[in-house]
């Protein structure tokens, strides 16, 4: 059968070599040399067939059943067979909606261990594996023709020595961006690479890193997934990604060569050449097949009682706790396998550095409440592949008990709202205390350090892929999403933002210098406080999205990074905040305990603006917004700190405490620096709307001299 390893044309009535027994491991399609094997798994299917296709994937050229069933597993070994043959899965069970199985052999299936996925998805094919106008009653047309298909692969790759970068946590800052985003219209980026993996390791893409200081990229979903039929009927398309298709597959729709395994794995070398980290954000918790009015594309197909969680009352139905349709079912030991067999994939094959799991509660969810000990855990804890990657959780799902920050497990990292919602209502005129400020500010303890986590665990973040930008938070009051074609209905309602007096665009030269004076505070808070954080790409160069909170759905000129109207200084700004942290590390890695030493120094302590400790009437006072943070031990300087923030729209006068203060950082400036030394002052005035951040120069180690 030399034909199905050469690529040579196939004819229908090419005769095939019979199924041997095989092996149920590994799961997929293998190829050990001389052929290929097929694991299938399936617990309540009554047979399982494998069927292969013509090199165009229209044509089937043999149905064959896997002739072994070894406990759960359909298995069976093709000689003969090799690397480049299209396959698909046909499954053979009860057709009992109402007990929660939905086998149709009429309809081919893809392999959910699939490393290639091959052909183009229409919605007006025949997927549903139900009548759509009886849907208790089997659809008998095939739609093996017009299905996706697998493709057999068995490639290596030549990493020339790639070693991760391993960057220790406390010296992370990620950076959260979208591949085709970030370099479709980023100067010098050639033509055919611009929104591709080559794109994003191209030589201007890692000049701009460099130029920041980050250290992590943390991609959107790159996994290859499937549009939505309703995206698909408004000739739109899921730009965000989160609808995985391909566990094991990278997205072809980035990859500006006919090879994207290859390709990826060329922008993660030279992104770990560059000493940046790469993590991927994984979508564990549903698939495209919606719920029981949708496709039949894999893994319904395969054993649908097993796959999913479906209620107990409702067979028929399914659990959507994540929003979707549906709801995988991580208890399920194959499941489970899916998920870590997918991650291993990634480390090993692609060597990624962490994962952003989206909706991560679901992967901890038991009958029904989350476990933080569960199953998943345990398996990511012991895994041996696994250990030095970083993990990172969305610590909400629309389940029971959803809400879940700080609930994880010891070692991994939470995306932190309380973060984000505190700083935007602190400088952005919301309800808010000086005492729910300064929790966020020394890493939210009251959420990570009595499970005995650390404060690095928290990412904070004030944006995120999901919401406004940066420029946007401080420009629209209301979000503006009507080019989403949902009668702006979607995306969030309670935004904590504030136009600055006008909606939208504006020249008024009062309400834009309070924008950018509103950015730089925003950006300071965040880079200087205790925590892992997280930026969005973007938010350095004030990219606007026009007021739309929710382009899930909107690859085009809104989500794309405006790189001709980047703003030069922000950029310089922000590069020189990520200097002083690096420098500085303004907030310790561990907890502070604000009690004295022997010598009555502290390691941590709140000022008023008097210079006078903190009461609880203070930290309670909602009208107030001047806080100060004296450092007594800060994480790299030899020399405490003083962090001061004024959140009103006046100015005021911050009594310091005994010391030789410069000042290092005033977010007044469009630079960052500033020109204030203390001389015989025992006061700072502290701009309105201002971060401000001094040293005490007595012993003072010298800044580097490559500080922006």
């Amino acid at each position: 059968m030399d034909w199905l390893t050469q690529g040579q044309p196939a004819a229908a009535d090419r005769s095939f070599a019979a199924l041997e027994a095989g092996r149920p491991w590994p799961l997929g399609a293998s190829f050990d040399g001389s052929g290929v094997n097929f694991a299938v798994f399936s617990a309540h299917a009554a047979q399982v067939d494998l069927c292969l296709y013509d090199p165009a994937g229209r044509v089937e050229l043999a149905r064959m059943p896997l002739p072994v069933h070894s406990g759960d597993i359909w298995h069976g070994r093709l000689p003969g067979a090799g690397p480049g043959l299209l396959y698909g899965l046909r499954a053979h069970g009860p057709w009992r909606p109402d007990r929660g199985h939905r086998f149709n052999p009429h309809k081919l299936l893809l392999d959910p261990w699939a490393r290639e996925i091959v052909g183009e998805f229409d919605w007006r094919g025949a997927h549903s594996g139900a009548e759509r106008e009886y849907p208790q009653h089997l659809d008998t047309r095939d739609n093996g023709h017009e299905a996706l298909k697998a493709r057999v692969v068995h490639d290596q790759f030549d990493w020339q020595g790639d070693q991760p970068p391993a960057t220790p946590l406390v010296d992370s800052v990620i950076y959260e961006v979208h591949v085709r985003g970030f370099s479709q219209r980023l100067p010098g980026v050639p033509e055919p690479q611009r929104g591709s993996y080559a794109g994003l390791a191209s030589p201007a893409a890692l000049a701009h890193f460099k130029r920041l200081g980050i250290t992590a990229l943390s991609l959107l979903p790159v996994q290859q997934i499937l549009d939505e039929a309703r995206l698909a009927d408004a000739g739109l398309v899921n730009y965000w990604g989160y609808n995985t298709l391909g566990f094991f597959c990278p997205d072809p729709r980035y990859a500006c060569t006919p090879q994207p395994r290859d390709e990826f794995r060329e922008m993660v070398r030279r992104l770990h050449a560059a000493g940046l980290e790469v993590f991927l954000d994984v979508v564990f918790n549903h698939t495209p097949e919606g719920d029981e009015r949708g496709p039949t594309l894999s893994w319904r197909g395969l054993d649908n009682a097993s796959w999913y969680r479906l209620p107990p009352d409702r067979r028929d139905r399914y659990d959507n706790w994540s929003g979707c349709g549906n709801t995988l079912d991580i208890r399920h030991p194959r499941v489970l396998q899916m998920v870590m067999d997918s991650l291993r994939y990634w480390v090993q094959e692609m060597h990624v550095d962490g994962f952003r799991f989206d909706l991560a509660p679901v992967l901890g969810r038991a009958s029904p409440g989350f476990e933080r000990e569960g199953p998943f855990f345990k398996a990511v804890l012991q895994d041996p592949v696994l250990q030095g990657v970083k993990l990172i959780a969305e610590p909400w799902d629309l389940g029971p008990g959803g809400y879940q920050v700080g609930q994880f497990p010891r070692g991994w990292l939470e995306w932190n709202d309380h973060f984000r919602d505190t700083v935007r209502a602190f400088w952005l005129g919301g309800d808010c205390t000086r005492g729910q400020l300064a929790l966020r500010l020394a890493g939210s303890a009251d959420l990570f350090q009595g499970r005995r986590r650390s404060p690095l665990e928290s990412v904070n973040y004030v944006v995120s892929h999901d919401g406004f930008t940066l420029a946007d938070l401080v420009s629209y009051d209301m979000r503006h999403n009507e080019a989403n074609l949902e009668q702006n209905r979607d995306g969030h309602g309670h935004n904590l933002s504030w136009n600055c007096g006008w909606e939208g665009p504006t020249e008024d030269p009062t309400v834009k210098a309070r924008r950018e004076h509103l950015k730089r505070a925003l950006l300071a808070t965040l880079l200087l406080a205790q925590g892992t954080p997280m930026l969005a790409a973007g938010d350095e160069l004030g990219h606007s999205q026009g007021g739309n909170n929710n382009p899930y759905c909107q690859d085009n000129e809104t989500t794309w990074i405006d790189w001709a109207h980047a703003d030069s200084a922000l950029i310089d700004f922000t590069a020189r905040l990520l200097a002083l942290r690096k420098a500085l590390l303004p907030m310790s890695a561990r907890w502070y305990t604000g009690l004295p030493d022997a010598h009555g120094r502290h390691d941590l302590a709140w000022l008023r603006r008097t210079g006078e400790p903190m009461t609880a009437e203070h930290w309670n006072n909602r009208m107030s917004r001047i806080l100060g943070a004296w450092i007594g031990e800060p994480g790299r300087s030899r020399s405490p700190l003083l962090l001061l923030l004024n959140g009103r729209d006046m100015d005021a006068q911050f009594i310091l405490p005994p010391g030789e203060w410069e000042a290092l950082l005033d977010t007044t400036r469009s630079d960052g620096r500033s020109v204030w030394r203390r001389g015989g002052a025992a006061h700072f005035d502290l701009r309105a709307r201002s971060v401000v951040l001094l040293r005490d120069a007595q012993g003072a180690t010298p800044l580097p001299d490559s500080l922006p």
